[in-house]
């Protein structure tokens, strides 16, 4: 499985978001370029405890039946999936600093392994193992740079 703890993820996934330029636009989605790449910080944020969402009530209930789907293979997330709240940027956003910041994180956490994981529930899927952590967060940044093109 595809997943942040494999350095040949990392650089492949730090050199798709060396691709994307300002001027990117999405294939579907309402986020520009800057706020995906603060969407997936945050995502990456989440997943090392720096940020905490409250689990969701749906989760709660098919966060256990959909985990195991979503984490069983390396299909992509499908297009317009819900998110949780915290994850929704809206505001303007600095295009490099959110790249630099992007970057960074996707190369800390995958340098830093399992030890970097929190162990806080994510807000649908509940408990996450740190595998489970790195593969989500791969799919994730992976889902969305595919949503700009790279």
């Amino acid at each position: 499985m595809k997943n942040l703890f494999d350095a040949a993820r990392v650089q492949e996934v730090t050199g798709r978001i060396a691709e994307l330029s300002s001027d990117s636009t999405p294939q579907w989605g309402k986020m520009n370029v800057s706020q995906m790449l603060a969407h997936c910080s945050v995502g990456m944020e989440t997943a090392t405890g720096r940020q905490k969402p409250p689990r969701a009530l749906v989760g709660r209930i098919l966060g256990p039946i959909i985990k195991p789907l979503a984490l069983r293979n390396d299909d992509p997330m499908r297009k317009n999936s819900p998110t949780a709240p915290i994850l929704i940027i809206e505001d303007e956003r600095e295009f490099q600093t959110e790249q630099a910041k992007l970057n960074d994180l996707v190369e800390r956490f995958g340098a830093a392994g399992p030890a970097c994981c929190t162990d806080y529930p994510h807000a649908f899927f509940g408990r996450l193992k740190p595998d489970e952590w790195a593969i989500l967060m791969y799919k994730h940044v992976d889902h969305h740079l595919r949503q700009f093109g790279v």
